[in-house]
Order: structure tokens, then sequence, then C-alpha cells
């Protein structure tokens, strides 16, 4: 059984890494514990650490332990995930079947950068053009958007934190935003400004707050609430920082 509880854990923790809120790992942990015939789990689960002990039906217990970090979000291998998770509590795959469709899922193709720049791009430009941006303020916002996902491919290789990446995301962002400014290509910034900026906001992970306080996970819904409200924080401090330094001559 504690072999079971590490492959259950492998799995929870792969999810919890994709984005995954709470209250599904849980569940997830629980079920394929219980497909193996576990007498009882218990499971606990904050957005930095799990922590699972599974309980047999001879008397025996086993509790293990993670620590999480450098959560990202990764839809298309959570949906994997899940569903290998059922796959295991229906079909009761073995562990070496766990392990293939495990390594399969890690080598999944995944969407290759030019994808990535695109969509960057284009979500800024459209983002601008919703909220009253003009032709040309679109156009200047589809280019920062490729280089906002230059920033943030830099900050990823640097190894920085996620906190900081959206200040240098938003700050590097607005700076060229001003300097399209000055040179005479667009006359007023906050609609670009704004359509890159929504490019940075956390949805998903204020989503999963949400979603964590209202099935009752309230240390890990106020935790993302926090994390959420700094990241925020962090977006806007970029933007204020670049008005400050051009002494808010374009806002």
């Amino acid at each position: 059984m504690n072999k079971v509880l590490h492959y259950a854990m492998n799995i929870g923790e792969q999810m919890l890494l994709c984005g995954a809120d709470v209250h599904r790992v849980e569940e997830c942990i629980s079920r394929i514990c219980y497909a193996f015939d576990a007498d009882r789990i218990d499971v606990f689960i904050i957005t930095s650490s799990m922590v699972a002990t599974i309980y047999c039906k001879d008397g025996s217990t086993y509790t293990q332990t993670r620590r999480i970090t450098n959560v990202d979000t990764d839809i298309e291998k959570l949906h994997l995930l899940n569903d290998l998770s059922r796959k295991i509590c229906s079909e009761h795959l073995s562990f070496k079947e766990i392990d293939k469709e495990m390594e399969l899922i890690q080598k999944r193709k995944k969407y290759n950068l030019f994808t990535e720049f695109v969509a960057y791009a284009i979500i800024a430009c459209s983002f601008t053009l919703f909220f009253g941006g003009t032709v040309i303020e679109s156009i200047v916002s589809f280019f920062v958007g490729i280089f906002c996902r230059f920033v943030a491919l830099i900050a990823e290789k640097s190894n920085m934190s996620r906190l900081f990446s959206k200040f240098f995301c938003s700050f590097m962002s607005t700076v060229l935003v001003f300097t399209a400014i000055k040179i005479g290509i667009i006359k007023v910034a906050d609609s670009v400004v704004i359509g890159n900026i929504m490019v940075l906001v956390p949805g998903i992970g204020i989503t999963n707050a949400l979603k964590d306080l209202l099935s009752g996970d309230s240390i890990a819904g106020v935790l993302r609430t926090v994390e959420a409200i700094l990241y925020g924080l962090a977006i806007a401090t970029g933007y204020f920082v670049v008005v400050f330094l051009f002494g808010g001559t374009f806002v």
C-alpha cells in the first residue's frame, strides 16, 4: 500500500503543479487509494505542501509528504492526469502500466515557443480593442505582447520568482508602450497597457482560489487569494514605477 500511496501522490503532485484546485487533487488521491482497497485515506493539501496518510485493513499505516514549488498552468496535462486517475480507478492498472502512462504524459508534444508568442500577441491585441483602443493601438499592443512573452521567457530561464517575474514583465511592457508614445506612434497608453496587463493577470489562480473557498478548503483558498492579490500588486507596481520614471507625462 505504500507503493499505491507513492503513485497517488505522484499524480496528485503533478496535478497541483499544473494548476489544479486543491479539492480536485485531494479527491483524486483518495479515489486511487480506495480503488486499491485502502481502509481509510486522510489527505491535507495547501498550495505549497501535500500530506497523505493511508490506513490499511491489516492495521498498518503509511504517510508521505511533498513540498510543492514552481506551480504553473498546463490545462492539457491536467486533463491527461485526470483521465489517468479515472483509468486507474476503473481498470485497476498495474504499476508498470501507470509508469508507462506517466511517461507518455511527460513526453507529450507541447506548444512551441512560436505559438506562445503569437498567443500572447493576439490576446494583448484583442483586449486592447475590447477596452476601446484604436487599430493602431491594437497593432502596437500586438508587438508589445510578443515582447512581453520574450521578457517572461528570460524570467523563466533565470529562475526568477513568479512575483518578481510579474513585476518585470509589467515594467518592461509599459516601458515599451511609453516609448511608442514618445516617438509618436500612439497618443495614449491606457488601452495598450491594459491589453498587455490582462495577459499577466492570474485568472486561473483567482478562479481556483474561489473554488477552494466554496468547496470548504479555506486555508488553500485564502492562500491562493493572497497569492493572486500579490501578483496583482506586482503587476500594478511595474506600471506605476514606469509612470513615476516618465513623470506621469503620458498617462
